[in-house]
């Protein structure tokens, strides 16, 4: 039996376990709208701190986050700095969340803020936004799939058929299960994730170096740079510190990330979460030190592409047995398709919710609105499929382009949960000025300081805000228990 047979049987035998645990986790809630998308407002502390943590930890966790510590070295810890502060998002906006989505019927970010502003044509702006920044994201999961069966089989499963395999099984059980499939996947996947990434972090270092505290010792003495900041790199301590503050709070006003407020079974469990949260970076960590081992491994030949250290060291430089590889592809394959079924099904509610509910689907009733978000997941995942195959490299720049976005609504929602005197008018043009800012530090005139450009697009959003909210001749009343 040849190596490449190995690994794919050992993968396609996890696949197939993936998708019986989604699809049996299909239950009465899953065919109602509220059950299909929040889970029927009932999910506990463990589901939910793995559906969270599946949120945060795709295909990059595996890809991208060793190849920032290969490439970077020590500003890869970024990672771990804004991670630190999520929890801090979960903790002071989850109940609130929660609480208002449970008395209102909200199930999308664009529900809490078309109703709180009482303009429609706000929500399925936000609507609009959530989708377009989704699909490149549930791309980059689907691609990464794809280039994970190519490299670890040696290519004998090609880029599109590896890919079309992720997409048909993620497909399928969030197009049965809803919630509840994503939820109990997760929790299968995220264990398999933390073992196989720990497994995978010790034993390369150790047959590399003999052990991470020598491989440490190795580079200092080599390659020092990659141990200080700025690192290997030209990052300077602005812009280190400004991307850790763009990431967790623009992290937080991803829509995938904020409808899950919704699907708690109360506060308490999302202060519990939040307090575990930060758990889950553990998982990084070894997925650090593959990285860092890369640095000295491939120091004569350096990588054309970072993020393939992972996948470089564990089949040529490690030298592990075929089911070692199949069970390292089984772990990345577990990141991108947790999170790509979450994106996957964010996607799918906010289109039919936000963009099509106001407009085309006015007089829907529940099953059919059910039926449409079922279809809209096939819709989508296929239509991500396809872009994965005509230009997955591309779609990088649009995603980190997106958090400048997204992080430009942070001031509606907080407006929407904790200041009802912000008026709809001043947090649309606010809103609008930021990713307008944001664009033209990033990709214009260059940004200011070096710091990050999304930092920038949020001082000219609040600027704005503030400006439109004094001009107004008289307060417009808010909600005030909004």
């Amino acid at each position: 039996m040849s190596d490449s047979v190995i690994v794919v049987g050992v993968t396609l035998a996890y696949l197939a376990m993936v998708l019986v645990v989604g699809l049996r986790a299909r239950g009465q809630s899953s065919s109602s709208l509220e059950g299909y998308v929040a889970g029927g407002r009932h999910v506990g502390v463990v589901i939910l701190f793995f559906i969270l943590g599946a949120e945060i930890f795709s295909a990059f966790a595996f890809l991208g986050t060793p190849g920032w510590a290969y490439q970077r070295g020590a500003p890869a810890f970024y990672i771990l700095a804004y991670l630190s502060l999520v929890p801090i998002t979960i903790w002071a906006l989850g109940p609130r969340v929660a609480r208002l989505g449970r008395e209102r019927g909200y199930l999308t970010q664009g529900d809490m803020i078309a109703d709180h502003y009482r303009s429609k044509p706000l929500g399925m702006l936000a609507g609009i936004i959530g989708v377009v920044a989704l699909v490149p994201y549930l791309t980059i999961q689907i691609a990464g799939a794809g280039l994970l069966f190519q490299a670890a089989t040696d290519g004998m499963i090609p880029f599109w058929l590896g890919a079309l395999l992720a997409f048909v099984v993620v497909a399928a059980y969030v197009f049965c299960s809803g919630l509840s499939g994503i939820g109990w996947t997760n929790l299968v996947q995220g264990i398999m994730m933390i073992f196989i990434a720990w497994f995978l972090g010790l034993a390369v270092s150790d047959r590399l170096y003999g052990g991470v505290g020598e491989m440490f010792a190795q580079i200092q003495q080599t390659a020092p740079e990659y141990l200080t900041m700025p690192g290997a790199t030209d990052m300077n301590w602005g812009y280190f510190s400004t991307a850790v503050l763009v990431s967790a709070f623009g992290g937080a006003m991803w829509p995938h990330l904020f409808m899950k407020f919704y699907s708690a079974d109360s506060g308490r469990t999302l202060r519990k979460v939040s307090v575990f949260y930060p758990l889950y970076a553990y998982l990084l960590v070894p997925l650090l030190l593959i990285g860092f081992a890369g640095i000295l491994a491939f120091a004569d030949a350096p990588l054309a592409r970072a993020d393939t250290v992972l996948l470089r060291l564990v089949m040529d430089m490690a030298d592990f047995s075929p089911w070692v590889i199949g069970l390292m592809l089984s772990g990345a394959l577990a990141a991108a398709m947790s999170t790509g079924a979450n994106l996957a099904h964010t996607a799918a509610i906010v289109l039919v919710r936000d963009v099509l509910g106001p407009t085309l689907m006015q007089r829907a009733d529940e099953r059919a609105t059910v039926t449409a978000t079922r279809w809209s997941v096939l819709g989508l995942s296929l239509l991500a499929y396809v872009i994965a195959l005509l230009n997955p490299a591309s779609l990088v720049m649009i995603l980190l382009t997106a958090y400048g976005v997204i992080v430009q609504l942070f001031p509606m929602v907080l407006g929407a949960l904790f200041f009802p005197s912000l008026r709809r008018h001043s947090v649309m043009a606010g809103a609008v000025a930021g990713s307008l800012a944001f664009l033209l530090f990033d990709f214009g005139i260059g940004s200011p300081l070096g710091w990050h450009a999304g930092v920038w697009g949020m001082v000219v959003n609040l600027a704005v805000l503030g400006l439109c909210q004094a001009l107004t001749a008289r307060p417009v009343a808010g909600r005030a228990d909004a």
